[in-house]
């Protein structure tokens, strides 16, 4: 730490020598039941044989990692091990134990420079530490370190001497080298963005190095199951994927990507990067290139080679070598010597999803860069190494293309998760320049889920940003009405984004009337795209739908790649895509069209039409489509109720398809329709159990429900909502009568959010919190909360309760004026503080108390005595499966002749001969009790007879018994009950 100053230390400062093996032995003494002494030993032993230079080196070049590694480790555990080890001062561990807290970053950043300033002994400590931390840790990011030094050997610092500095070169190649590098300077070094629309021709042009903002990328194969709209599925899965990577996947910077994996166990040469659109696939490789022809990293490689795939396809048969000289012809002199050695080179292609071959990994028909074939078996025997075998190779792609394509032979397989909090934060920034404008635009995007949770994409980001800052423009003083402006639902935020494009065109009828020409064009490219997973389009394209590309309006909506006679044209981003296939629908109206369109987009299994539907029904809204009105003249009145038409049938249809119930309350959000919610949802009861909700489907959930008068019953169990989401769900529970919420893996840092749902909440009657972990100091909220509240049933099965939480549950049920059932079955309630309970039971309301399985002995019958006795309400007490056989069972009786009691349930609590005197007295003097479970106890024996003598008098209706009555004196007594109360119902379990 910058402030603090080590002291201590055995050994400090950078020198050479190896540790004295006996050193080593004494030192692992107290570790030989978990790790063996010679593997921490040999690992020690090998990094004691590297040069001072050398293990500096080796520091530096994971620091990144290490940061990461500590950041993501117990401090605490981090700590200990590093004073077991003697590795830092006892007055520095005191520094770091006592000083206020700091965030993860500042921990880590300190903690490695101090490090770093003990020198050698310092750092060999410290990655001792590591290895014997990775058994009860293995992040994979750990492992990885881990690996790559005891794998490697003295390779590593080879390694890592020509990723910072390369191999030497002959002086022909390094000069093509150096105008290679310049060309490709000349093509990374600016980061456009896209042009402002309706405000310039021109693009937004930064210095890469100044606008970049890093983005997640992890080891994953997560596109392998990938049945939703990708965009969707990668949204709601991004928060708790970036939480996975403290535990189970591994986080990649760019300089890692050909590093040793530790998944692979192997320095990978074929790597394969996936990301949804917008999300920054190209870009990543432009900084990637940049970073290499800057020197930051992999010098390793000699020459960099990076191709479009949507380029490739416009080729036609061609070898390797033309094919790089086709995009590189200054190469041309030395291409020879270029690919003499392959493990000099490095090949990227971007876009797989956009190339028009279909290639097959598992073949491999190249052998020389002057075979000349279409591009696809080129990239496939580049990667399958049949082609200058030792080369390395990136590819990116949309997941939806690697669901069918074999990855296995792929070493490395990375997932670009987008933009963390801060990153979103980062952007808006860079976006407005002004503090007060991105603070502003960012509070509000962070209180509207739907638009927070996508601008995990950033070129997503660019447009809520675009978006937002036409809406200040437009209402820079008024509050109220630049808050009404704002777009609610991803539909207005597209509408919005057109609609500010089209104000700066539409000075006349005659641009209104080329505005909804272009619409009506562009659109139905747009939905033949989307269909057809399509979202590069050529001249022949554009030809076909009739899209005239000679208008300013064209060029912000579509961006153009490629020169004369060869230009694509994509969208700004896909969803814009999607929002055009929707609109059209509205500007050129036919009922067979819509209807064929509706019914295919509902049948494909890939959700690829799924945004395009959410659209369609954000569209149905009138105030939505009002605001393009005044720009492209009337929308279709008729398109809007078809849709209506196609929920309301498709609801009952979700309904029944469980799995697509979510997606029914998207529609029914966008609609932004409260009629047609509550015809939909009303108070039927919605079940969305077994299906894990995000905190964006909670929110769209809460939203859906608040629209209702009164919702009868939701269940949501087994969601897995995280407590970001639950909170989200809190204001609808105004809305329910019945909610359950059944193996959420709710901990007690939930009750707070549940205490302010049910405070003073007249509508909710049941709530069922089973199956969950509420024991904790937050469950004391959930109680106090309670005593305010209508709740007339309230499951907290198998929560873990412990008896300290009985004051709690004592002080909720002591006050409330409604609870009629309580179910406490499952939780560890014996202890002192059970009396609490059962004192509060005595003045409570309640009707049916269930302590099943709750580890209640014999010693608890006088609390359970003291509750009965003068309570006047309880009608149904559960204690089945505890073991209440003892001297104070005759307590529990007692009281049973005082109480109201109608149904005692008390199968399986070991009860014997000895306790049916008590049993007998309880219930020959009870007037109420009418059912009486004593099934799967031992009651055989002497004072059996007391209690079969006892129910001929009582006025029981139901008795159940063990099965052990089928013989013996037993069976005589009981059959002599049977002969004198024929009315009793007995049953032998």
């Amino acid at each position: 730490m910058n402030n603090l100053h080590y002291s201590g230390v055995q050994s400090g400062g950078w020198n050479s020598g190896v540790e004295d093996p006996t050193a080593l032995e004494k030192m692992f003494g107290g570790l030989g039941a978990i790790f063996r002494p010679d593997d921490i030993g040999q690992f020690r032993h090998q990094l004691s044989t590297y040069q001072d230079s050398s293990l500096r080196m080796i520091f530096e070049y994971y620091r990144d990692d290490l940061t990461h590694i500590l950041g993501n480790l117990d401090r605490h555990t981090i700590l200990r091990e590093l004073d077991a080890r003697k590795v830092l001062s006892e007055e520095l561990l005191q520094e770091y134990f006592s000083r206020t807290p700091m965030d993860a970053a500042t921990f880590s950043n300190c903690l490695l420079q101090d490090i770093q300033d003990m020198g050698r002994e310092g750092v060999i400590g410290f990655l001792e530490c590591l290895y014997a931390l990775k058994k009860n840790h293995p992040h994979p990011n750990l492992l990885a370190v881990l690996d790559e030094i005891s794998q490697t050997g003295e390779d590593l610092v080879q390694q890592i001497f020509l990723d910072e500095h390369g191999d030497t070169l002959t002086p022909e190649l390094r000069e093509i080298q150096e105008k290679h590098k310049q060309h490709l300077m000349e093509r990374t070094e600016i980061l456009a963005e896209h042009k402002p629309p309706g405000t310039t021709l021109e693009p937004q042009r930064f210095l890469i190095n100044e606008r970049y903002v890093n983005l997640v990328v992890v080891s994953s194969d997560q596109f392998r199951q990938r049945p939703q709209n990708e965009l969707i599925q990668s949204g709601v899965k991004h928060e708790e994927c970036l939480k996975e990577t403290q535990t189970g996947l591994e986080l990649i910077s760019p300089n890692r990507l050909f590093s040793w994996s530790h998944q692979s166990q192997c320095v990978p040469h074929a790597v394969m990067v996936s990301g949804v659109p917008g999300i920054g696939k190209t870009t990543l490789i432009q900084k990637f290139v940049h970073d290499w022809v800057t020197g930051k990293l992999y010098q390793k490689f000699a020459f960099v080679f990076s191709f479009r795939f949507r380029d490739l396809n416009r080729l036609g048969e061609v070898g390797l070598e033309e094919m790089i000289l086709q995009q590189y012809p200054y190469l041309e002199s030395q291409i020879g010597n270029i690919l003499q050695d392959p493990e000099r080179l490095l090949f990227i292609f971007d876009g797989l999803d956009e190339s028009s071959h279909q290639m097959d990994f598992r073949s491999n028909k190249l052998t020389h860069p002057k075979q000349r074939t279409h591009f696809g078996e080129i990239v496939v025997s580049l990667v399958r190494q049949s082609l200058l075998k030792g080369c390395s190779v990136l590819i990116t792609s949309r997941p939806t293309r690697l669901a069918s394509v074999d990855t296995g032979v792929f070493q490395r397989l990375a997932d670009i998760m987008g933009f963390q909090h801060e990153d979103r934060l980062i952007f808006f920034k860079n976006f407005f320049g002004s503090e007060e404008l991105s603070d502003k635009a960012f509070h509000y995007v962070q209180e509207n889920d739907t638009l927070y949770t996508f601008c995990y994409i950033p070129s997503y980001c660019w447009i809520v940003c675009t978006v937002l800052s036409m809406c200040f423009k437009a209402q820079p003083t008024n509050t109220d009405q630049l808050m009404e402006s704002l777009p609610k639902t991803v539909t207005q935020l597209f509408v919005t984004f057109v609609t500010n494009i089209l104000a700066n065109h539409n000075q006349n009828t005659a641009d209104s009337h080329t505005a909804r020409e272009l619409l009506t064009s562009i659109g139905w490219m747009a939905e033949y795209g989307v269909m057809n997973h399509l979202i590069v389009f050529d001249d022949r394209y554009l030809n076909s739908f009739n899209v005239r590309n000679d208008k300013h309006l064209f060029s912000c909506f579509m961006m153009e790649s490629g020169q004369p006679p060869n230009v694509d044209y994509t969208f700004l981003h896909l969803t814009l895509q999607e929002f055009f296939a929707a609109l059209a629908h509205f500007i050129d109206y036919n009922a067979d069209r819509l209807q064929k369109t509706l019914n295919a987009a509902e049948s494909y299994n890939d959700g690829r039409a799924e945004i395009l539907l959410r659209f369609l029904c954000g569209l149905s809204d009138s105030s939505t489509r009002f605001l393009l009105k005044s720009h492209v003249g009337e929308l279709s009145v008729q398109a809007a109720r078809d849709v209506i038409t196609w929920i309301q049938h498709t609801i009952p249809k979700q309904s029944s398809d469980h799995g697509s119930l979510p997606n029914a309350f998207y529609y029914l959000h966008e609609s932004r329709n409260k009629a047609l919610v509550s015809q939909c949802i009303g108070s039927n009861n919605t079940d969305l159990s077994g299906i894990s909700l995000s905190p964006l489907d909670c929110s769209v959930l809460s939203s859906v429900l608040q629209s209702c008068t009164e919702s009868e019953e939701v269940k949501l169990n087994s969601c897995h909502i995280p407590v970001e989401g639950f909170r989200k769900l809190i204001p609808a529970l105004h809305s329910i009568k019945r909610l359950s919420l059944d193996n959420n893996l709710l901990t007690h840092s939930s009750c707070p959010h549940l205490a302010s749902g049910i405070r003073n909440n007249q509508t909710l009657r049941t709530l069922n919190l089973s199956e969950n972990n509420l024991e904790g100091p937050h469950f004391r909220d959930l109680m106090e909360a309670l005593t305010t509240s209508r709740i007339e049933e309230l499951h907290l099965e198998n929560n873990l309760l412990t008896n300290s939480s009985c004051p709690h549950l004592a002080s909720g049920i002591r006050n409330n004026q409604t609870l009629r059932t309580l179910i406490l079955n499952k939780n560890i309630l014996e202890g002192p503080h059970f009396r609490d309970l059962m004192e509060a039971l005595t003045t409570s309301l309640i009707e049916e108390l269930h302590l099943e399985n709750s580890l209640l002995t014999n010693s608890s019958c006088p609390h359970l005595a003291s509750g009965i006795r003068n309570n006047q309400t309880l009608r149904t007490l559960n204690l089945t499966d505890n073991n209440l056989e003892g001297p104070h069972f005759r307590d529990l009786m007692e009281a049973l002749t005082t109480s109201r009691i109608a149904e005692l349930l008390l199968y399986n609590n070991h009860l014997t001969d000895s306790s049916c005197p008590h049993l007998a007295s309880g219930i020959r003097n009870n007037q109420t009790l009418r059912t009486l479970n004593l099934s799967w106890n031992n009651l055989e024996g002497p004072h059996f007879r007391d209690l079969m003598e006892a129910l001929t008098t009582s006025r029981i209706e139901g008795l159940l018994i063990s099965n052990y009555c089928k013989s013996g004196n037993a069976r005589r007594e009981l059959k002599k009950l049977e002969e004198l109360r024929p009315e009793l119902q007995v049953v032998i379990l």
